[in-house]
């Protein structure tokens, strides 16, 4: 088919009038020199405050972190940020980010492969580091994230990611940590005559699901005590849960479920062990702590599971797990619209019983011992990834988080993002629309 030059002309002039923002940024350069904050407030991440701090790195890696006055400034490209706040980069666990972009467009959703058993599954190939979604994150403060599969009782595994990369390859801080299962829900009769005429079905559905991860699991432990011709994927898969290489993130939420999950997992040899979801995890914290079980708690933003709870429970719930001393970190849950909103969740826990830096902790410190990468994230000490965030204000409040600067391992970040280049357009329009105000010509004005 012969197509008209004038066409082809339409079709360039089209392309090149789409503003440059309408991709992503691209990955920052590798950090080229070593770089120096100064004068600002250091929020180190594991309860610790230094004023009037300095925060120096090279090639990626952090070469001090405390007063001021002890700082060498020379070699350093110094840059003076007094009177504002140093964080170490936020962590987000349990996040589709990059898995999932357009809810409506099928083509866009990648969280979840067919099948319910399939602890093989690596999300993390899947990961889009393109998404339009990252820079608004990024703005926030939220530099890493735990990308989780959904779906079926075995997920998948998760891995933590960077949020500036080219590819998912160099997106990767630490692959394939943990397995997914989601526990099959315990069921009870409501005297919901519509809801209980199904609960026998249910029932049966429950019951099968919890003989195939038996089976998967005697099977698995099998596997890796024996030499085999060809390898079975779903079974090698696993073998770093009985090792304690890999964790077992079990979502559960109710009481009656959290001490069933975890029972049938350690019966079955199963090392480290991490709640996800836990809105029940105070009513059983005397188990988790006696079983060393960490929660990475969904749900502070949302309403009491029961009738007869406080109306703030799921606000005091963070306070009150660590007062029992359980360990555990905070998400925002599965949604990607919500993760931006990672610091003020800790910034709600602090409101409710958590002073300042336990709830930064919740959100950078905890998660990554949590996930297993506190050597290197988590905290802003010497010899850790220069993952850094600078803001005017406090980061855990939604009226002064204003991120001035974000580094992610020594590069530092492009804070723009598509929510901020359209406010921008429209805000300019509107400006000039006030300085020129329309003519209104009546009919008598004729």
């Amino acid at each position: 088919m012969k197509i008209h030059k004038r066409y082809i002309s339409a079709f360039v002039a089209l392309m090149l009038s789409v503003p440059a923002f309408a991709q992503v940024p691209a990955a920052a350069p590798k950090q080229s020199k070593p770089v120096l904050l100064k004068g600002a407030t250091l929020h180190i991440g594991n309860g610790q405050v230094v004023e009037n701090a300095a925060v120096g790195f090279d090639k990626g890696k952090i070469t001090y972190a405390g007063p001021q006055s002890g700082a060498n400034l020379s070699g350093y490209d110094v840059v003076d940020v007094t009177g504002q706040h140093i964080y170490p980069g936020l962590i987000h666990p349990n996040s589709t980010l990059g898995l999932n972009e357009i809810e409506s467009v099928r083509a866009t959703i990648d969280w979840r492969e067919v099948g319910d058993i399939n602890p093989h599954v690596r999300s993390v190939i899947a990961y889009n580091t393109d998404s339009d979604i990252i820079p608004t994150i990024r703005t926030n403060g939220v530099l890493m994230t735990q990308v989780t599969p959904v779906g079926g009782t075995i997920s998948g595994t998760s891995s933590v990611v960077q949020l500036d990369a080219w590819n998912w390859e160099d997106a990767i801080v630490k692959a394939d940590e943990g397995i997914h299962l989601n526990w099959p829900n315990m069921l009870i009769a409501t005297g919901n005559s519509a809801y209980d005429a199904r609960l026998g079905r249910m029932r049966e559905q429950r019951e099968e699901a919890l003989n195939q991860l038996t089976s998967l699991f005697r099977d698995a432990a099998v596997y890796k005590s024996g030499k085999h011709d060809n390898e079975n994927l779903k079974l090698a898969s696993t073998a770093g849960l009985f090792d304690g290489s890999k964790k077992l993130y079990i979502h559960a939420n109710y009481g009656k479920e959290i001490i069933e999950s975890v029972n049938f997992a350690k019966e079955h040899g199963v090392k480290n062990i991490v709640i996800v979801g836990g809105q029940d995890a105070v009513a059983v914290a005397d188990f988790l702590k006696a079983n060393n079980i960490a929660v990475i708690y969904s749900g502070v933003h949302a309403l009491p599971s029961r009738a007869e709870e406080d109306v703030d429970m799921p606000y005091k719930t963070p306070y009150l797990l660590h007062k029992a001393g359980v360990q555990f970190a905070l998400d925002y849950d599965l949604s990607i619209h919500g993760i931006r909103n990672l610091p003020f969740i800790a910034g709600t826990a602090a409101a409710y019983g958590l002073d300042k830096e336990q709830a930064l902790a919740s959100v950078s410190l905890n998660t990554a011992k949590i996930l297993g990468i506190d050597k290197q994230a988590g905290s802003v000490e010497v010899g850790k990834d220069a993952t850094i965030v600078v803001s005017s204000g406090d980061l855990l409040d939604m009226r002064t988080n204003n991120v001035t600067h974000a580094f992610i391992q020594g590069r530092k970040i492009d804070l723009n993002n598509k929510q901020k280049y359209l406010y921008e357009k429209f805000d300019n329009k509107y400006k000039e629309e006030k300085k020129t105000p329309a003519t209104v010509t009546t009919s008598a004005g004729k």
